[in-house]
């Protein structure tokens, strides 16, 4: 049996997978919150407590950079190592969550994407995984033929966030008087949404209140502001979901042409099934397209959205089968 993980900032699942003819079988399923455990350990002995057979391999796809098979994750205070893993098990993995995302990309059903853009069909090419959530996670997908794939991990989302118009550099000042440094991911990302919304209140209705928004925190924030976007009940809400939904599909479109990703880009994480009604509005693909003499080039990449919550958990099993 294999174990696999997908840990993020908030919540960590985990599964028991069986391989059989070299195929994946889940066993069964348990979601954690993070709050609830003073570390990883105490997560894996509570869902394998009472398992007669123990897993003789285990891949942890984990929200944060490998270094030196260590990981300190970056939007939770847990510290994860494979060599306290190895112990446990015969073999064990540790991966970054959005590389474990996209192993499973190759393995996606129909059922499990909604197309935003059809593009070209390419055998085998290069893939981009980018995730908006707690945090802001890309990986890629390189082809190394005979259809497989060796996926390549990045910590692009701290790169630096880069305004393409004036009311986007309006928004890089506001957040400046916060953060010494702002990534993409501050505007990005589930915090992100807060970020903008903040902007969007004070900036561009000063004069608006709006009592909802109160006793709100950060992931209840973020899901009211979502849901009043996509229902229309606040012209705030909208107005922040608006600017997400260009800023997303601009750092989409950068993506694509900074890796050539003719293979298709892919929108995991857990914003983006919520938002598709916005998604396909048409300015994500707008801002995705607007690249000047690239526009052309970009119109013929695949732009899927992953609507399967538990792809990153079945990506780690595949990883830990093919390696």
């Amino acid at each position: 049996m294999i174990l696999a993980g997908d840990i993020g900032g908030t919540k960590t699942y985990l599964a028991l997978f069986d391989e059989n003819n070299n195929r994946l079988e889940k066993i069964r399923e348990t979601r954690f919150e993070n709050r609830n455990f003073p570390n990883l350990d105490s997560i894996i002995e509570e869902f394998l407590k009472g398992e007669n057979e123990k897993p003789r391999v285990a891949c942890l796809g984990v929200a944060g950079p490998i270094i030196d098979g260590n990981c300190s994750l970056t939007n939770l205070d847990w510290r994860i190592g494979a060599g306290r893993l190895e112990k446990q098990f015969d073999k064990a993995y540790l991966i970054n969550d959005l590389v474990a995302m996209a192993c499973s990309v190759p393995c996606l059903e129909e059922k499990d994407v909604a197309v935003l853009q059809p593009g070209l069909q390419v055998k085998e090419g290069r893939i981009s995984v980018v995730a908006a959530g707690t945090g802001l996670g890309q990986a890629f997908l390189i082809p190394t033929g005979n259809e497989k794939y060796s996926a390549v991990d990045s910590e692009g989302g701290h790169a630096d966030f880069a305004p393409r118009n004036k009311l986007e550099a309006e928004l890089l000042f506001f957040l400046q008087k916060k953060f010494t440094r702002v990534s993409v991911e501050r505007v990005v990302s589930g915090p992100g949404v807060i970020h903008i919304f903040e902007f969007v209140k004070e900036h561009l209705y000063s004069g608006v209140s709006e009592d909802w928004q109160k006793g709100l925190q950060n992931e209840e924030l973020v899901a009211e502001i979502i849901r009043c976007a996509v229902e229309k009940k606040s012209e705030i809400c909208e107005k922040t979901l608006s600017m997400f939904v260009e800023l997303y599909g601009a750092l989409a479109g950068n993506l694509a042409l900074q890796v050539l990703v003719k293979g298709g880009v892919y929108l995991g994480g857990g914003i983006a099934p919520r938002i598709m009604p916005l998604l396909e509005q048409g300015t994500f693909m707008q801002a995705f397209l607007e690249k000047g003499r690239f526009k052309s080039f970009l119109t013929e990449i695949p732009v899927k959205v992953i609507l399967n919550d538990r792809s990153a958990l079945h990506g780690a099993a595949q990883y830990a089968l093919t390696h």
